[in-house]
């Protein structure tokens, strides 16, 4: 399905769930952010010391023992406070799944929200592809689509070291003789997501790869099946989010790691409103920016801009303005304009949607850490010295770079097993691989230098790293125009993805 990169909206199931047990037994329910699913009561539920009422949406985070029971752990929110709370699986009622406002790849889709013996209706909600002669739907296509996954089994035999792929429809007899072999002498096929669940004690280990990366997913020879390689340790690292500066469809995207040894320019930002110039501003310097586009101001006391007019932005404050007859305090942006021979103080508010772009007179050249460390995200560049290190530095190529946000995201550092010249990371969310383990007992070895890797991400994996990374590390929202809406839902960064589905589209009549 990766020819389809789309985004979807999935539509509530209409029928019923007849008690918690079912819920437990047909929906995913786990630790990420796709196993937390909602649904509501027909009628109240009473508690030892909680009514749940009617209609009142109940999220289900995890299924765990409580006194000797099973039981599902979970929460309502009411006037902006959470209460938890457990529910029986023996729990009996009518059960109906609450509307998703949130938005999902197909991959997602198949792994997490198709529950066990029913279908699940989307709404294409987005593209990120344009559309060609190889996508299965029709061009324009704006409705439903009924998904119907093809699960497949993926199992090891006694004397293979290789994966086997076994559809679940096909016309076998299957027996159980689980009780006549010893499990232990079967290979156990782990994902890099099982292998970072294991305790830090446990490195390193010798592990020999069953299924590699496929495709352009392999970006080394080291990660070939059969390979064997020494697995040193887990940890989470820090990367930035870079896109190409193009105006086309085709930029690049990129996760810079903090090792690199590049240096960069500064290349001028655009900022669409004045918002957006007291989110970077920095005490350091003056922010210098022309205007791109007009404003007309509906307030005598503050200015109107002008196509060209010339700004160093100062500060944020508050003024008082007329309105609708009385007086109004409202937040702006104090700058001096820059004209010909002196600078006249100016007050621009702070929702003004215009447009600026920013002069630039710094011809500093600056490492990676050191732009993360002065100037707020996202900032313009372009390489001027390349890294030696890097065998061919991609990033030297592209005419400028955006640096997004800075990603934390878990790796593994491997070497080869045979010839431990040099060591990798790589990373345990993005890289669709298995392997088994060879030993765990590893004398203690530092591994060797650890080559610095730019990383090239697909505009899928582009989008999920922008839509999960916790919006903490954003800037607020702009305010808007016209009085405030609700803010956008926010999101979590996903874990991992444990199965493998292929799936059938259906459009909706």
């Amino acid at each position: 399905m990766n020819y389809l990169i789309c985004l979807y909206k999935v539509v509530a199931d209409k029928a019923p769930y007849v008690s918690i047990e079912e819920i437990a037994r047909k929906v995913s329910i786990g630790s990420t952010r796709f196993g937390h699913p909602s649904f509501y009561s027909a009628k109240d539920i009473k508690l030892e010391n909680f009514t749940i009422k009617h209609d009142e949406q109940i999220t289900f985070n995890s299924v765990e023992e409580v006194h000797g029971m099973m039981a599902v752990n979970c929460v309502v929110v009411r006037n902006n406070q959470s209460f938890s709370f457990t529910l029986p699986l023996s729990q009996e009622g009518e059960f109906y799944e609450c509307e998703d406002d949130q938005i999902y790849t197909l991959k997602e889709i198949a792994e997490w929200k198709i529950p066990k013996g029913r279908n699940r209706i989307v709404k294409l909600s987005t593209t990120l592809h344009t559309w060609d002669s190889s996508s299965p739907l029709p061009e324009n296509f704006d409705g439903c689509l009924i998904l119907m996954p093809v699960y497949e089994v993926q199992a090891v035999m006694k004397f293979r070291k290789d994966i086997i792929h076994i559809l679940s429809d096909l016309d076998v007899e299957v027996k159980d003789v689980t009780d006549h072999y010893d499990i232990s002498s079967f290979l156990q096929p782990l994902s890099l997501e099982d292998i970072f669940e294991t305790t830090s004690k446990e490195f390193p280990m010798v592990a020999q790869i069953m299924e590699g990366p496929s495709g352009n997913q392999k970006p080394y020879d080291l990660l070939s099946t059969g390979k064997e390689i020494v697995i040193y340790k887990k940890y989470q690292a820090a990367r930035i989010l870079a896109s190409e500066m193009r105006s086309d469809s085709s930029k690049r995207h990129y996760l810079i790691p903090m090792s690199y040894k590049g240096k960069f320019k500064r290349r001028p930002r655009e900022f669409p409103t004045a918002y957006d110039l007291e989110i970077v501003r920095n005490e350091k310097e003056h922010l210098h920016v022309v205007a791109t586009k007009a404003f007309t101001s509906p307030h005598k006391e503050l200015f109107s801009v002008s196509v060209g007019d010339q700004f160093l932005v100062q500060q944020c404050q508050t003024s008082e303005v007329l309105y609708e007859g009385g007086k109004k305090l409202i937040d702006v942006l104090a700058c001096e304009q820059i004209l010909s021979d002196s600078y006249k103080k100016v007050l621009l508010p702070m929702y003004m949607e215009g447009g600026f772009v920013e002069v630039v007179h710094d011809k500093k050249q600056y490492h990676l850490s050191e732009i993360c460390k002065e100037f707020h995200l996202p900032f313009n560049v372009k390489v001027s010295v390349r890294d030696l290190s890097i065998e061919k530095d991609v990033l030297a190529a592209a005419p400028g770079l955006q640096f997004e946000e800075e990603i934390t995201d878990s790796y593994l550092l491997i070497s080869s097993a045979s010839s431990p010249v040099e060591s990798w990371e790589i990373p345990v969310y993005r890289l669709n691989m298995l392997v088994h383990l060879l030993s765990k007992d590893v004398q203690t070895m530092a591994p060797p230098v650890t080559r610095t890797t730019v990383e090239e991400v697909s505009e899928e994996e582009y989008y999920m790293l922008r839509r999960y990374e916790n919006l903490t590390l954003h800037p607020p929202p702009r305010p808007p125009k016209k009085p405030t809406t609700a803010p956008p839902p926010t999101f979590a960064v996903p874990k991992s993805w444990e199965r493998t589905y292929m799936g059938e589209l259906t459009p909706v009549d």
